[in-house]
């Protein structure tokens, strides 16, 4: 011997030779080569659009959880656009495009025809992004959260109407810009004390299940997936999908920003359930705003001439609330 040690490298991402070193439970979905491909090759998403990573595991995730029997109904945007140009669909599932604002009664209408049809074994996913879902389907996601209609909503928040050139939404960040938060006048970028939070929102409803995940963390992604179907009832999972384009980031960026939201604590990682908190995905050592918001065009305003905008100690105190309020450092 020369002394030297052969390295096993450990790829569970993917079915390489690499995969079968590690042990099966800890496989995600993709590592399967019996995942459905639900959303398949030939979209036309950007070059790493988080979205599109987001949405291929969630839903494949779903499918492996409802046995293959599963129906999507996707709102207007991104999501629906990148994935189905007529006439052509990267879905390989039953899948149907609803109004902008409609998802989640369109889906509820799928979930009431399998159960009074006879095949509630057929489950419902609805689908948008966060315009969709805090925005112009706000009302109709209420609705089913107060109907406890089943059926799972996953929103895809990239924080912005990116499809249509990337406006405000209430799921926008304060101080960023967007095409109509520009960073002109006194206080430049999106105004502070605006938006919603829906997952706070979704708890207060005491429907069965609540999360937030991220593309940071895939496997903890598709965990939270697989819980959310083993309820009934109507489920909500807010998945953070960093946007290269709309935020102004290196598209080799997006699982770095997204770690960095969870980090910094302004996307808090959690679940509940009927309305109570049950658990947190701890951060060892918050690490300040700035790290973040240097790598986004979108915040570039608040660094001019290498000075730091004082804005960016209260979106740090909104990150230091988020850490206090869901008890997010370890101890």
């Amino acid at each position: 011997m020369d002394g030297t040690q052969k390295l096993k490298f450990y790829q569970k991402g993917t079915h390489t030779v690499g995969n079968r070193l590690v042990d099966e439970a800890s496989r995600n979905v993709q590592a399967s080569q019996d995942r459905s491909n639900s959303l398949t090759c030939g979209h036309r998403a950007c070059q790493g659009c988080g979205e599109a990573l987001g949405a291929r595991y969630a839903i494949d995730a779903a499918m492996r959880a409802a046995g293959n029997q599963l129906i999507a109904v996707n709102a207007t945007g991104c999501l629906e656009v990148f994935t189905t140009p007529y006439p052509e669909t990267s879905w390989q599932m039953p899948w149907l495009h609803s109004l902008f604002g409609n998802a989640a009664a369109v889906a509820t209408g799928v979930a009431a025809a399998m159960r009074v049809t006879g095949r509630p074994q057929v489950r419902t996913v609805a689908q948008g992004g966060d315009g969709g879902t805090t925005d112009i389907g706000f009302g109709c996601l209420s609705g089913m959260f107060e109907r406890n209609d089943d059926v799972l909503y996953i929103c895809y928040d990239n924080e912005g109407y990116m499809n249509t050139g990337v406006q405000r939404s209430s799921a926008t960040p304060p101080g960023a810009r967007t095409a109509t938060t520009p960073a002109l006048g006194p206080e430049p970028g999106n105004v502070f004390g605006t938006g919603k939070f829906v997952p706070k929102i979704a708890v207060a409803h005491d429907i069965p299940y609540v999360a937030t995940a991220s593309v940071a963390d895939l496997h903890d992604l598709e965990a939270k997936v697989t819980k959310a179907m083993a309820f009934r009832g109507a489920r909500y999972i807010q998945i953070n999908v960093p946007c290269p384009l709309g935020w102004g980031a290196a598209s080799h960026d997006t699982i770095r920003l997204a770690r960095l939201a969870i980090e910094t604590g302004l996307f808090p990682i959690f679940e509940a359930e009927y309305g109570r908190v049950t658990n947190v995905r701890k951060i060892r050592k918050a690490r300040p705003v700035s790290e973040y918001l240097k790598l986004q065009r979108r915040y570039a305003h608040l660094f001019r001439d290498g000075v730091k905008d004082p804005r960016v100690d209260r979106i740090q105190a909104i990150a230091d609330r988020h850490i206090d309020d869901y008890g997010l450092l370890e101890t």
